[in-house]
């Protein structure tokens, strides 16, 4: 087992100020324009801005537990929802470059029970750019018995049951944000690594960049720092669900606001991804979408000129994520709200926050 502190020493070394050295004063505690939002949108949640791993800015707002009248922290860990494809892309563009995965092969080349037809047209590169034409089976089944998210279903059975159905179109013609696409890609991890699916993004992503508070739904959603989630007005709170492990990859994962920083940096601008992992990772597949593998690659103005930025976001029951890096400067902004908040509000407050113009449409 990886020691994760020594691990934090170690990022250091990179560039990164570990939690403990800023968390115990809130940093930049004048910011106009998060004064601005906060007291216009009634924002509840964290909001970190930095450069290179390192925050200059760091408060939170609001109550992480209503009910237990418990403030928010920056310390507060919140449900990242489909950041996590991005960090399971970043597990599978590590297993690339280590020869066990290819992300041009069918994926019967590892699934070799997966029906034969769908298996030999559908690319590694569909399943993370969401364009597989796999149907997402998971919903309807989920509809007509809500009971099936208490419930543990491994890993082949959910294939089987779930993401197994005929191609609803031709792989990479289309974008059709399916969470069934994740699950064959937690299948497919799992064949080339011999480990359950968590203890291979441990082991592979997050153990070696040092995110000691990220983990999955069925590990952490219990502990203390963990804020509840809320919706509507007034606020009610969104009971707590325990996810079956198989949604992990698509968006079972809570972090806090520093794992983020932390992640994007070392992922977007050291060497912890080769050059071509790299070039995979920003490779834009689905330009309506923005789409790249597990995230999107925004364009933003900035001082009349055009940069780009990773832009990862997640959204489930009344959680809020946004986790924007610029590629050119090597900023970041991580915004996390447990209200349900709109989030095209809060896209376009990162663009703010990152002094870009306005978006138009």
């Amino acid at each position: 087992m990886i020691d994760r502190r020594r691990l934090l020493v170690a990022g250091t070394c990179l560039g990164v100020i570990p939690v403990s050295a800023w968390a115990k004063t809130p940093l930049g505690s004048d910011n106009p324009v998060v004064d601005a939002f906060v007291k216009a949108q009634g924002f509840q949640g964290v909001i970190m801005l930095g450069k290179a791993g390192k925050p200059s800015y760091a408060r939170a707002f609001g109550m992480a537990d209503i009910e237990a009248d418990k403030p928010a922290t920056v310390e507060t860990r919140y449900a990242i929802a489909s950041i996590s494809k991005w960090l399971t892309t970043i597990t599978v563009l590590k297993l690339v470059e280590q020869g066990r995965l290819a992300l041009d092969a069918p994926i019967s080349t590892w699934l070799p029970a997966y029906r034969k037809d769908t298996g030999a047209r559908v690319m590694l590169r569909h399943l993370l750019s969401n364009m597989s034409g796999i149907p997402n089976q998971f919903i309807t089944a989920i509809k007509a018995d809500p009971t099936i998210m208490a419930r543990e279903i491994p890993t082949a059975e959910g294939v089987r049951l779930y993401a197994s159905g005929d191609l609803v179109f031709e792989p990479g013609s289309k974008f059709d944000y399916a969470m069934t696409n994740w699950f064959i890609v937690i299948a497919i991890v799992e064949a080339v690594t011999g480990r359950p699916f968590q203890e291979a993004v441990h082991a592979i992503t997050l153990d070696p960049l040092g995110l000691v508070n990220t983990d999955a739904a069925s590990v952490i959603l219990d502990l203390p720092d963990t804020a509840r989630s809320y919706r509507g007005t007034p606020l009610a709170r969104v009971a707590a669900v325990k996810r079956p492990a198989i949604m992990a990859a698509g968006g079972g994962y809570y972090s806090k606001a520093a794992d983020l920083m932390r992640a994007a940096h070392l992922i977007f601008d050291t060497g912890f991804l080769s050059a071509e992992s790299r070039r995979q990772l920003e490779m834009i597949r689905s330009p309506a979408d923005d789409y790249a593998l597990g995230g999107r690659i925004r364009t933003l103005r900035i001082g009349g000129q055009t940069r780009l930025a990773g832009w990862e976001t997640g959204n489930t029951d009344g959680y809020r994520s946004v986790l924007g890096h610029r590629l050119d400067d090597r900023s970041t902004v991580v915004i996390l709200n447990n209200t349900g908040m709109s989030q095209k509000t809060l896209d376009l407050f990162a663009d703010s926050l990152f002094g870009a113009e306005p978006r138009v449409g």
